[in-house]
């Protein structure tokens, strides 16, 4: 069964929501990541992302049987990524095993030496479509207007 995300914290590793970044970085993926955080620790937000991810599944697997796979979390971060930077899958393999600010996103620990291999990355980032993309736009352009400070006109 594929989970959403792996319910429980392993030796060293940081909760998703206490992971600390550079707040003056500028680069992309640190950008990103913070977002991403953003989204995670927003319970209400990440509930629906989790709802619009339920759909990758292809229609041929039983969610309920087989192997566990990619969590969820780890094909939105990835499959987020690679859209953002415009990566192709060489480059996110070698983001996913040796960037370690994403290793802590995507909820690996200090000590877990997991490295993942093309063929993993390539079918599981591969369910993360267009039209699963779209569908969680919607929900962030949502977040962000409700984040936006309001501007008062003056008459």
């Amino acid at each position: 069964m594929r989970e959403n995300i792996s319910p429980q914290l392993q030796l060293g590793e940081v909760d998703i929501a206490d992971v600390q970044f550079n707040p003056r970085s500028r680069d992309d993926i640190h950008q990103l990541l913070m977002g991403l955080q953003h989204l995670y620790i927003n319970k209400d937000v990440r509930e629906k992302i989790f709802t619009i991810l339920e759909g990758i599944t292809p229609e041929n697997i039983s969610a309920k049987r087989g192997a566990p796979g990619m969590t969820r979390w780890k094909i939105f971060v990835l499959g987020m990524l690679r859209l953002s930077i415009n990566s192709d899958y060489d480059r996110l393999l070698d983001l996913a095993n040796y960037h370690s600010l994403l290793r802590q996103i995507l909820g690996h620990s200090k000590f877990n030496e997991e490295i993942y291999a093309l063929q993993t990355i390539k079918d599981n980032v591969a369910l993360f479509t267009p039209d699963i993309l779209e569908k969680i736009n919607q929900i962030v352009v949502e977040e962000g207007l409700k984040s936006a400070p309001t501007s008062k006109k003056k008459k």
